[in-house]
Parts: C-alpha cells; sequence; structure tokens
C-alpha cells in the first residue's frame, strides 16, 4: 500500500511540474506582455523577481525540510550542541540585502520611465463620468464620447451573448503607432480608473485631479480595457477600446471626423429648421432613453427608488416645462443626474424630452422642438 501511495504522490508531482512546463499552461497563467515597450519591461521585471523568489523558496524550504529529515531525533536522539555563527548571521544577511538592491535598480530605472511624461507627440484628455468616457484631443481640439453598445437584449438574457460581452463601445478611442501618447485623466463625478492592459496603464480619474501616464504602442489592433475602479451600480458597463492605427490611417481619421462635425453641424442647422411631429420625435426619443436613460430609470419608467426616481408620473416629465428641459440638459447637482447638453444633439434632446413627457402613461401631448433646445442652450 505504501509503494502504491509512493508512486501515486510521485506522478501527481511529475504531472504537476509538465503542466508548468507546457507554454501553453504558462501563457493562460501569466500576465500578458502587451503591446508596448514599457508592457514587456514591466513583464520581464515580474519573471525576474518570481523566479528569485522561486530560488530562495526552495533553498530555504529544502534546508528546511533536510534538517527536519536528517537530525529527526530518532536519528540523532541528542541534541547538537553549539553557539550562534558570525559570519553565518553576516551571510543570511548581506545575501537579501544584495538581492533587494539587484531588484530595486532595474525596478527604480522602469518606475522613472513610467512617470517621464514629457516629449508627447499627442495628448489626449480623458474624462471618466457615470457611465461612459469622454475623450479630448487637445492638439486637434477634437472630442467625443464612448459609451457601450452591448445590446440590452444581451445584458437581459434574451439574446446569445456576443463574444465582447460589455466590451463593446460605440466610439473607440483611436491612437497613431509609434506616437509617445500622454494621457491625463480626470473625472466629472466620482472615481473611475481607465486601464487597459496590453498598453500597461491604469490611471485613476480624481474628480477635481488630473492625473498622467502614457503609452507608445507598437502594434496596430484593437485593444480592450474596463474601468478598474468601483465607481457605482453600472461599473461594470463602462469598458475601454482602443483601436491603433498606422500614421497615415490616424491623420485620415482626424481629418474625416472633423469632416463629419462640419457636416453634423450642417445636419443640426437643418433639423431646427424643421417642424417635427409628435410620431417622429417618440421614435427618436425612445431609442435616444433606451441608450441612455434606461439603465437609470428603467424601460418602463418606474425607476429604481428616491436615486434613480421613477418618470411614469414623475414630477419633472408631468411638471413645467422649463423645467424639464433644464433637468435634462443641465443635471442635477449632488445628484447622479449628469448634463446632457454636451452629449446629445438638437434633435436628440427634443426628442427624449418629448418621449418622457408622453411616454409611461404621461400624457401631457407637449412636442419640443430641436430649436427650443438650441435657443435654450
Amino acid at each position: 500500500m505504501n509503494s502504491i501511495i509512493s508512486r501515486l504522490r510521485r506522478g501527481l508531482i511529475f504531472s504537476f511540474l509538465l503542466g508548468f512546463s507546457n507554454p501553453g499552461f504558462a501563457r493562460v497563467l501569466d500576465m500578458r506582455a502587451g503591446v508596448t515597450d514599457m508592457s514587456r519591461r514591466i513583464l520581464a521585471l515580474h519573471h525576474l523577481s518570481l523566479w528569485i523568489c522561486v530560488v530562495m523558496g526552495v533553498l530555504v524550504f529544502g534546508v528546511m525540510f533536510y534538517s527536519m529529515y536528517a537530525h529527526r531525533r530518532s536519528k540523532h536522539p541528542k541534541p547538537a550542541d553549539f553557539h550562534e555563527s558570525f559570519l553565518v548571521e553576516c551571510l543570511w544577511t548581506a545575501i537579501p540585502v544584495l538581492i533587494l538592491v539587484g531588484l530595486a535598480i532595474p525596478a527604480t530605472s522602469t518606475l522613472i520611465d513610467i512617470e517621464d511624461n514629457s516629449d508627447a507627440d499627442l495628448t489626449v484628455l480623458i474624462t471618466g463620468s457615470q457611465w461612459k468616457w469622454h475623450y479630448q484631443y487637445l492638439e486637434a481640439d477634437l472630442g467625443y464620447y464612448s459609451n457601450m453598445s452591448t445590446p440590452q437584449e444581451q445584458i437581459d438574457n434574451f439574446e446569445t451573448k456576443g463574444r465582447y460581452y460589455l466590451l463593446e463601445v460605440d466610439n473607440a478611442l483611436v491612437l497613431p503607432t509609434n506616437k509617445k501618447v500622454r494621457f491625463l485623466t480626470t473625472s466629472d463625478d466620482v472615481i473611475h480608473s481607465w486601464w487597459v492592459p496590453d498598453f500597461a496603464v491604469k490611471q485613476d480619474a480624481i474628480p477635481g485631479y488630473i492625473n498622467e501616464a502614457w503609452a507608445r504602442i507598437d502594434t496596430p489592433g484593437l485593444y480592450r480595457g474596463q474601468c478598474s475602479e468601483l465607481c457605482g451600480k453600472d461599473h461594470a458597463y463602462m469598458p475601454i477600446v482602443v483601436e491603433v492605427l498606422p500614421e497615415p490611417e490616424f491623420d485620415q481619421w482626424i481629418e474625416d471626423q472633423r469632416l463629419a462635425i462640419e457636416l453634423a453641424s450642417g445636419q443640426a442647422v437643418a433639423d431646427r429648421a424643421r417642424t417635427w411631429t409628435m410620431a417622429e420625435l417618440m421614435d427618436i426619443g425612445q431609442q435616444i432613453f433606451l441608450d441612455h436613460c434606461a439603465t437609470c430609470h428603467e424601460a418602463d419608467g418606474s425607476g429604481q427608488g428616491s436615486t434613480y426616481p421613477a418618470l411614469a408620473g414623475g414630477e419633472i416629465p408631468t411638471g413645467p416645462l422649463d423645467a424639464h428641459i433644464n433637468r435634462v440638459m443641465n443635471g442635477s447637482a449632488d445628484t447622479e443626474m449628469q448634463s446632457w447638453a454636451p452629449q446629445l444633439s438638437d434633435l436628440e434632446l427634443a426628442s427624449v424630452i418629448t418621449y418622457e413627457r408622453n411616454a409611461f402613461g404621461n400624457a401631457t401631448a407637449d412636442i419640443v422642438q430641436p430649436l427650443t433646445i438650441f435657443e435654450a442652450r
């Protein structure tokens, strides 16, 4: 029986070591290498520290277990009679000090480089809010919001979840390759944290503060991350997607965005010049409400307690129209109701306000036109 147990033990140990030696197994458990020089340096430091810990652990525990076995009472009933050794004490003090100094040199060098945000080729201001990101390209004077785009049907388990469930956005942050990009992070409301593992960038976004980080990405592609700070009830619905393009394509993308802004401005003028019907505004408003408002106020307008009040029969959507417009456009201080004026167009704001005042049984018959929103700005 003992021989069988011994063979089983050796087999388990061998299988365990073989599994860890398998490159595929190691890739699953190891941290990802990333796509920046800094991420690879951090991974190399991790591996160096890990192997030093492994070697030290094997040596220390090996000596300990050997001593327990070789000097057990049954073999040496009379204990050895010796006193401390000055040489041994010096060695077990000096060796850890040398190891720590050896680790501190490359770690300090890496930390200094991580904090070196100078000489950036591009600066992006990242502003977190519940629960979306705003990206502002400071040199190009261009900005937009990035919202999660995973369909609500998948969240409610009415549809099969996609490959990138809760990691999809409507507008990705677009960056060029081979350029030093400086990230400035802040927040409009609570503390968020902008984290993209492939860049080795994780920076808190704190209201009233500007934090800095940087990355130089070598490889084009699509990279995903998440808010890594518990920022509220929908913390899980705040993904990050970064699209990295070759430099010529990035420059073209910037020009395309400027052209799109000009076209949108012309479309906004046309929208204001037109008188929209109730049916048209209700159709547009329903989609805007589901995309931006239903998370807090529920799709049927029932709300979620005092924090997210019900819109069905609510004081604001059934009260004075001016107060409703002001609340949606400018938000409400000391609450989680944010300002939607910078995020939605005149038509979108007019539509969602019209929808809220005439849906959920709120039969006010009020119609808000885009021109009214434009004048309210």
